[in-house]
């Protein structure tokens, strides 16, 4: 058995496909025209560059534009200096082959990344040397063709998938994947969840463990490999894939049921979005509104930032659609895992502690105006509230309404509608902010804890480094307390509190929460059914006794003992 990192959640059985890397061997060349040499790489970047379009198109059709962005990322990468205009000058300078100099600039492109102490810049620069590799392909006439050759179901294993691989899955026969590198913030990791392919990555040296035809086994839930199974566990997990199957047919029966304990609290489920085009999956999935609206996405694989009327349309087409629910809209959250070109922001050395979300509003205010300008003339089409991300004290707080007032008053003052009694709200992701909440609240109109950066930043856990993922632990007391204090905050001062992390997407915690006096909860659209059958299967007063047991405890292995008797 082999552990890693779970990327895309269902079990898949079946005989390994070996998606073994190129070997590209390149020996150096010297040349005596320069200019013929350029020529051969810029016609090869022109073929790298149409064949990544033809492959975003097939993504745009398949899986919306929220994924195909993803492969706007690859396309910058081939205008980069990096890779472009490194690769002619070394041509030109050392007399070299196009092939030769491409390969030395990729090299000195991987080791500078790989020295880069941050797991979301080395993922970036093997993006880079993915992409330089394709080009290299091209130079030197070699067809990639692996994929389209499979004739039977197959898990593929590799050590690193690029998108453009990923994307071909759906039209060939791969049933799931595992890969040796790969996080959380890896492109392959967000193509497998989209896709529902059960996937597993960060496995460090599983394909120098396996062979082609081998059975294997992919637990996507826990982030489990398993390499030629016995019979038993191939049958016990047969029974698992079957039993995932039928519940998840079961659960769609619950989407149109209202979320209502059995005696008769309501409990408002709402969903988070990123883009527009996840309004249909929203209402599907049963959504009583969008409790998180990702703006930031907008802003992302693009070389300029989007302007007052794209964002304005965008912010529409949501809260339209909507209707009659609310629409939450957070404001700009990029940096930490979040990198734009925009900005032209230097790499930092701890970037989710850095200049990120607010912090980043604050500093660059004309921006932070032409979002939130946008945002209020779209709220005349619907319900909408704007929420702050991280903000640590009152004093942001406070700056960041002082914008929004002057925003306001320059609407007025051209006599632009918009909704005179907007809603505005916090985000308590940072432990000051939930150790001064009941100050927060006072000037909020609602609270909604964002519990992955709370319980990074509470715990010190890097959430997405695998090296430490056994000790990210939502049920630490800490953040049991944490929670309870927020949720009391907002009871005491009369405004409403909900969680929008992924903590509220976990079944197993829905009663535990409960208990601590939440009543909102937003999480990925697919998520509401299961979160909505735990809720109609209990009664508030049990929620609460469960929770003041577990508050009245003293370590967490007592937690998890608690925890263990009651699924019993």
């Amino acid at each position: 058995m082999h552990k890693g990192i779970a990327a895309s959640s269902g079990i898949a059985i079946g005989c390994v496909f070996l998606l073994e890397e190129d070997d590209f061997i390149v020996q150096k060349r010297e040349i005596i025209d320069e200019k013929f040499e350029i020529s051969r790489f810029r016609s090869a970047l022109n073929k790298t560059k149409q064949e990544m379009i033809q492959t975003k198109k097939k993504a745009l059709q398949r899986l919306g534009k929220k994924h195909a962005r993803l492969f706007d990322a690859y396309l910058l990468i081939l205008d980069d200096t990096m890779l472009r205009q490194d690769t002619i000058e070394m041509i030109a300078k050392n007399k070299v082959s196009a092939e030769y100099a491409l390969q030395q600039v990729m090299e000195k492109v991987l080791l500078f990344f790989k020295e880069i102490d941050d797991e979301y810049f080395k993922e970036r620069g093997q993006d880079i040397y993915n992409v330089g590799r394709k080009v290299l392909r091209h130079l030197l006439g070699r067809e990639k063709k692996v994929l389209s050759q499979l004739e039977s179901q197959v898990i593929v294993v590799a050590h690193n998938l690029t998108p453009s691989d990923t994307i071909a899955m759906r039209e060939e026969k791969v049933i799931g994947f595992a890969t040796d590198i790969g996080g959380k913030t890896s492109h392959v990791a967000i193509m497998a969840h989209s896709l529902e392919i059960p996937a597993v990555v960060g496995l460090k040296d599983i394909t120098k463990k396996i062979k082609n035809g081998d059975m294997i086994i992919i637990d996507g839930d826990q982030g489990i490999v398993i390499l030629n199974p016995d019979p038993v566990t191939i049958e016990n997990y047969y029974r698992k894939q079957q039993i995932f199957i039928a519940e998840e047919k079961d659960l769609e029966k619950l989407k149109d049921l209202p979320a209502i304990t059995l005696d008769g609290q309501e409990i408002n489920l709402v969903a988070n979005i990123e883009v527009p085009e996840e309004i249909k999956s929203v209402l599907f999935h049963g959504a009583n509104g969008i409790g998180l609206y990702r703006t930031e996405y907008l802003y992302m694989n693009r070389k300029d930032f989007p302007t007052e009327e794209e964002q304005y349309e965008s912010y529409k087409v949501v809260a339209k659609n909507m209707l009659p629910y609310s629409v939450t809209i957070r404001t700009l959250d990029l940096g930490g895992d979040k990198v734009t070109q925009q900005f032209k922001l230097a790499p930092e050395r701890n970037p989710f502690l850095g200049l990120r979300a607010i912090r980043l509003c604050l500093k660059y205010p004309d921006i932070f105006k032409t979002q939130l300008r946008a945002i209020l003339r779209a709220s005349t089409e619907g319900k909408l509230k704007i929420m702050y991300p991280m903000i640590s004290g009152i004093e942001e707080l406070r700056q960041a309404n002082m914008i929004l007032e002057e925003v306001k008053k320059d609407l007025r003052g051209k006599r632009i509608d918009f909704d005179n009694e907007i809603e505005v709200g916090v985000m308590i992701e940072v432990p000051s902010a939930a150790l001064v909440v009941d100050v927060l609240v006072q000037e909020s109109d609602f609270l909604s804890i964002g519990t992955n950066d709370l319980i990074q930043y509470s715990l010190a856990v890097d959430r997405v480094n695998e090296n430490v993922t056994n000790l990210y632990n939502p049920l630490h007391l800490s953040i049991l307390r944490l929670l309870k204090r927020i949720v009391q905050a907002g009871e005491k001062a009369g405004k409403w509190v909900a969680m929008c992390g992924e903590m509220a997407a976990d079944p197993s915690v829905t009663t535990i929460l409960l208990g601590l006096g939440l009543r909102e909860f937003s999480m990925s659209a697919v998520s509401i059914p299961k979160i909505k059958r735990v809720i109609r299967s209990i009664k508030i007063k049990e929620t609460k006794q469960l929770a003041d047991e577990i508050m009245g405890l003293s370590d967490n292995c007592q937690i998890k003992k608690v925890l263990r008797k009651k699924e019993v």
